[in-house]
């Protein structure tokens, strides 16, 4: 399992619970054994506890520690081994002194544990153990508490029983002996006294040479007869190919058109374009309407150009009236700040082709919105009357329903009544009141 050195390394922490506290072996655990081999330690340890032989108490208690101590700094239920010192802890024919101390350890996760019966050995703890003081709660209440994670069922074979299980010998007793041979009956009952060397060389052994799983029978099986090939079984290799090729005629088509339209666009996001210029992009887009695709424009983009070179941004929004993307630049329009040429754009839209209703009535509110919360009374002013300039040709036009927006709109024109538009604007809706 872990190799000589390391069966070695393990019994020496093993063997100095009758002197040293918990807290220091796993202190030598930690510092002494590599961190990428805890685990292996671990189930080594699992394997020992497991054959109640093996270990002396001292020893077991030290082992109990070192599987808790561990994976401490986790949940209970996170340490792999917590089923088996639930186990222990539940078990009737356990020692009572292994019980009381496992409980200890899984009291230390709480905050009512207490951390004082790890200052002192392993000996002392046996020592000083009372068993009339002795509380062991119910086992389904320990399980329900600590055992949250259910185990896999492990996959049971019909064969699986088998499997000759591994032989470990007795400890107490030197290699070769006979427990049946009359050598030994000193006493009736009374096995010889054999020194710590053997059982360590036992345990040692163990670790180094056995496994937990035994040795399973070798099951031969004849191999399987090949069936039959048959002669349609091999057409696969050599298939019929009596596919029609089909041309891409547009692959050597002429891109260049396609080209001058993005570095157009590019530049009409930086400032406004010459006349020319924006004559060309508008032809381009007339005779081409899937170049809107391909010319670079993003809503990310929509505001600059909007800002720039308003014409070209009606009739791209225009191009893109049946895209599936149209509700983002149609958001993003509705989002950016008011201008003469954002509202520009949305009347020509308005005039052109049928926009969401939804849509215009958003950004009528937040250009009412934008009216409001300026600062500066010459660019209030000045946007004010931009405003109902626009809503007037709105109504007269009949792109909106005045009564819709009847109320809003309203106390927009008395805020603002001092400015000649507004008034103007509120003349028009008592008219259609």
């Amino acid at each position: 399992m872990i190799g000589k050195e390391g069966s070695q390394a393990l019994l020496a922490l093993l063997n100095s619970g009758d002197f040293r506290t918990f807290d220091e072996i796993y202190t030598d655990f930690t510092t002494k054994i590599p961190h990428h081999m805890h685990f292996k330690f671990c189930c080594a340890l699992e394997t020992l506890i497991q054959e109640k032989m093996m270990l002396k108490p001292t020893q077991r208690l030290v082992a109990f520690s070192i599987l808790h101590l561990n994976y401490s700094k986790q949940h209970p239920s996170f340490n792999p081994f917590i089923h088996l010192l639930v186990n222990i802890a539940c078990d009737d024919d356990a020692e009572n002194v292994e019980r009381d101390f496992i409980l200890r350890l899984l009291k230390l996760a709480s905050a009512s544990g207490s951390t004082e019966a790890l200052k002192i050995s392993a000996a002392s703890y046996i020592k000083t153990f009372d068993p009339s003081l002795f509380v062991l709660p119910q086992p389904e209440q320990l399980k329900q508490q600590y055992c949250t994670k259910v185990q896999p069922e492990s996959f049971n074979c019909f064969s699986k029983t088998t499997s000759v299980k591994a032989n470990i010998p007795d400890p107490d007793l030197p290699g070769g002996c006979d427990t049946n041979s009359t050598e030994f009956d000193l006493k009736p009952g009374v096995k010889p006294k054999i020194g710590s060397g053997d059982r360590d060389e036992t345990v040692s052994g163990l670790l180094q040479t056995l496994s937990s799983e035994g040795v399973g029978p070798r099951w031969i099986r004849p191999v399987p007869p090949r069936l039959p090939v048959l002669d349609d079984e091999l057409v696969w290799l050599n298939p019929d190919n009596n596919h029609e090729l089909l041309w891409d005629y547009g692959m050597c088509a002429d891109t260049s058109r396609g080209a001058a339209v993005r570095d157009l666009i590019a530049k009409a996001l930086k400032g406004p374009l010459a006349p020319a210029q924006q004559e060309q992009v508008l032809v381009e887009l007339t005779n081409d309407p899937k170049l809107v695709y391909h010319c670079g424009l993003t809503p990310r983009k929509l505001p600059e150009l909007v800002e720039h070179n308003p014409l070209i941004a009606v009739e791209v929004l225009i191009k893109l009236m049946n895209s599936p993307e149209i509700s983002e630049y149609f958001n993003v329009l509705v989002n950016m700040d008011m201008s003469l040429h954002s509202m520009e754009v949305v009347n020509r839209l308005t005039t052109a082709v049928e926009l969401p209703t939804e849509f215009v009535h958003m950004y009528i509110t937040n250009c009412i919105s934008s009216c409001e919360n300026i600062k500066d009374k010459y660019m209030q002013n000045r946007l004010v009357r931009l405003v109902c300039v626009f809503l007037q040709s709105l109504i007269r036009n009949k792109i909106i329903n005045v009564h819709d927006l009847f109320i809003e709109v309203q106390a927009f024109c008395i805020e603002f009544s001092r400015i000649r538009e507004a008034a103007g604007l509120f003349r028009l809706l008592k008219t259609l009141e």
